[in-house]
């Protein structure tokens, strides 16, 4: 049987927890006011896609493919995005609330994440090269491993980054950031 391919379609106030999307692949569509909480978007396909004010928390991902995916106002709590398919795995999120969610050993180069809360997120062994974290409070968020090479951190705050543990060639802090770098050494900065 072939897999649907949606294409250019608006979702608006869909119950997708209760009633879950057809299998296949969306592309340039976009999802408005849509409750996915604890659903399953396992084995689908998401290019082009835009999702605004959704409630995405505790939904599967087990290979789902996110393709140069766009989130904004979306509350994405406790997902693991290390079960999604990593081939071209991009996306991008602004004002979403992603606590407790995995990011572990993804490979997300450049990806931006914009007034974001990322309380206790695993971004451990991720490849966040070129990163953007503006505006992102990290409290809790866990480095370990972590390539932030030439990631802009200069507005994130609540951070503990362990400068031994993590790469950090030409990443961006602030001044007022640097105790973030300096947490594990207990010393006190005024």
């Amino acid at each position: 049987m072939a897999a649907n391919f949606i294409s250019d379609r608006h979702f608006e106030k869909c119950n997708f927890s209760t009633d879950p999307p057809e299998r296949g692949t969306y592309e340039n569509c976009t999802f408005e006011d849509c409750d996915f909480s604890g659903g399953n978007l396992s084995l689908l396909s998401f290019e082009e896609c835009e999702f605004r004010n959704c409630n995405l928390s505790l939904v599967k991902m087990g290979e789902t493919a996110l393709k140069n995916v766009q989130f904004s106002d979306c509350k994405m709590i406790g997902i693991h995005f290390e079960h999604c398919n990593p081939f071209l795995l991009a996306f991008t999120f602004e004002n979403c609330k992603l606590d407790l969610s995995s990011f572990y050993g993804l490979k997300i180069k450049k990806t931006t994440f914009e007034n974001c809360s990322l309380h206790e997120v695993d971004l451990s062994s991720c490849d966040l090269e070129g990163a953007s974290f503006i505006n992102c409070d990290l409290l809790g968020s866990r480095f370990d491993r972590t390539n932030l090479e030439k990631a802009d951190l200069r507005s994130a705050f609540n951070y503990s980054i362990d400068p031994e543990n993590n790469k950090l060639r030409k990443a961006k802090f602030s001044l007022s950031g640097v105790k973030g770098l300096l947490h594990k050494y207990e010393i006190s900065i005024s």
